[in-house]
C-alpha cells in the first residue's frame, strides 16, 4: 500500500542562509575551519562582518555548502594546502564566469 501522505521539504535558492553551525553539519568540519575560510578569503559571510569573536552568529549563502565541500575534498583527500585550494577554487569560479 503507497503512503498518501504528502511530500514535505524546503525550497532552496542562491539567497538561501544557512548558520555557521548548520555550515559546519553539513560538510563535517569545526567552526575553527570555517573562521579559517573566512580569514583566508575563501568564505565570506553573508553579513560582511568577518569577526572571529562573531563566528557563532554569522549566516552564510547556500553555495557556501559546495564551496567547503570542495575546500575539504581538496585538502583531505588530495593532499593540496590551503593556498592552493583557494587558487583552485578561484579558476573554478572564473570558469563557470566564462561558461555563462
Amino acid at each position: 500500500m503507497a503512503n498518501s501522505e504528502p511530500l514535505r521539504g524546503q525550497l532552496i535558492d542562491e539567497q538561501t542562509l544557512i548558520t555557521v553551525d548548520e555550515l559546519c553539519r553539513h560538510c563535517m568540519v569545526e567552526v575553527r575551519e570555517v573562521v579559517t575560510f573566512v580569514q583566508e578569503g575563501i568564505l565570506d559571510p553573508a553579513d560582511d562582518v568577518a569577526s572571529a569573536e562573531r563566528a557563532d552568529s554569522w549566516q552564510f549563502h547556500i553555495s557556501s555548502v559546495k564551496r567547503v565541500r570542495t575546500v575539504v575534498h581538496l585538502q583531505r583527500d588530495l593532499g593540496v594546502n590551503l593556498a592552493g585550494a583557494a587558487l583552485a577554487l578561484e579558476l573554478l569560479d572564473r570558469i563557470a564566469e566564462l561558461e555563462r
